[in-house]
């Protein structure tokens, strides 16, 4: 046996083992009685079934010692690596830091983040793709994509991202970390499971036109077959719009467990702070480019230029977003990736508060689908995923901003210098998929 399948094999048992003592779900009664605090009716009534909503919680408090180096402690609400959530746009996030990582791998001269690209297609239903009108240079690249993606959570750009790195490089570069309760098998756009197996050749282009890196059609030939049937709901309406009346069938698309979900921001904003293995393989730069554009208001940007009124600066910032909450606080900003879709809203989220030397990150999801039906697009986020989302990350704030910390932490890492929207004609962006 190579040492390269022992080493693989010894990080799966050990992950494996990890997750069999996930396997139920957790709570800290710390947090539970924490939430139950806020009087809010829309609290009250998903906490008397969280069940019912699916409501997965992890609080992280974060202090600081006298030479400013981070712990953290957990605490969890019905955490449990089992109970399947559609993760959503939130595997947007993980398709970024492995496109990043793809890169410096590859360190191939000219070959970097900012380099154009383009998409040519060898199978049923793939599409090309030559230029980018919303980019500076006209032309896609691996960063533009990342933008698209973090900044208003786009789906194209997650597609395209998805071809470069691959079907089977995603799932076992993610496995080989540790992320084993992980699945990441189509694109979000209506294809057949056997053409999410096929990506699209990519190429690399210099300023002159020269390729520099030619990376040909793939095709991934690994199983990857759910460890447990995950189906939910009484219906769902097909691609036809017909009811069909049977649970729909979630196991053999994307997951990504709560706790995975945490890990992956903590190792994205904390690198020191989780398992060597964990980590992603970015440079110093890298590791800007991201805290950037995880919390930079689409308003702020030039490219894409998002029309700032449709795309506001709480725009998917579940914990500081509701109808009323078009702003963040002063001196706050999140360091985050959503994701909503079948009836399930999800949020990981790094709060930094620079004015009152506050941080902690906060995990959610939560299911909000009264009619058990999947596909209907009638889901109460409006009514309850909103609203609660952001009493929860109020709760946690208003809390914070109160808990006494032996260290005042010094964010300066996080400071970051974002873009000031400079006047021009172009029309502002304001539809987009996601």
């Amino acid at each position: 046996m190579s040492s390269l399948l022992t080493r693989f094999l010894l990080v799966l048992i050990a992950s494996l083992s990890t997750l069999t003592g996930y396997s139920q779900a957790r709570t800290d009664a710390f947090l539970r009685d924490l939430i139950l605090k806020n009087p809010h009716p829309v609290v009250q009534s998903v906490m008397r079934q969280p069940e019912t909503h699916r409501l997965q919680i992890i609080y992280t408090q974060i202090d600081r010692d006298r030479a400013n180096k981070p712990t953290f402690t957990h605490y969890t609400f019905r955490v449990d690596s089992l109970e399947y959530f559609n993760p959503a746009s939130t595997v947007k996030l993980p398709l970024a830091l492995l496109a990043l990582e793809k890169i410096n791998r590859l360190n191939i001269p000219g070959l970097t983040r900012e380099t154009a690209m383009q998409f040519d297609s060898a199978y049923a239903r793939q599409t090309r793709l030559r230029t980018d009108s919303t980019a500076q240079l006209g032309y896609p690249s691996v960063a533009h994509l990342i933008k698209k993606t973090l900044l208003v959570s786009e789906n194209e750009p997650y597609n395209r991202l998805y071809e470069f790195v691959g079907q089977q490089a995603i799932n076992r570069s993610l496995w080989a970390q540790g992320y084993t309760d992980t699945r990441i098998t189509h694109r979000f756009v209506r294809m057949s499971a056997d053409e999410n197996r096929h990506t699209n050749p990519v190429q690399f282009l210099s300023p002159t036109g020269r390729v520099i890196y030619s990376q040909p059609a793939a095709y991934n030939p690994d199983s990857i077959r759910a460890g447990r049937r995950d189906t939910l709901g009484r219906g769902y309406l097909d691609a036809n719009d017909s009811l069909v009346t049977k649970p729909f069938d979630f196991s053999s698309r994307n997951k990504l467990s709560l706790r995975s979900l945490q890990q992956i921001l903590q190792a994205t904003l904390f690198p020191e702070s989780v398992p060597a293995r964990q980590r992603f393989g970015l440079k110093p730069d890298d590791y800007r480019f991201m805290y950037q554009y995880l919390s930079q208001f689409p308003g702020e940007t030039n490219y894409p230029k998002y029309d700032a009124e449709t795309f506001y600066d709480s725009y998917a910032k579940f914990f500081f977003m509701d109808s009323l909450h078009h702003q963040l606080p002063e001196g706050v900003r999140v360091f985050n990736k959503v994701g909503w879709a079948y009836g399930f809203m999800t949020d990981v989220s790094y709060v930094a508060d620079f004015t009152n030397k506050v941080e902690f990150m906060l995990t959610a999801t939560i299911y909000v689908n009264r009619d058990g039906i999947l596909n209907d697009n009638r889901y109460e986020y409006d009514a309850i995923g909103i609203p609660f989302m952001y009493q929860l990350g109020q709760t946690i704030y208003t809390y914070e901003r109160q808990r006494t910390r032996t260290h005042q932490p010094n964010l300066d890492q996080f400071r970051i210098r974002y873009e000031t929207r400079l006047p021009d004609s172009r029309p502002v962006i304001k539809a987009v998929d996601n």
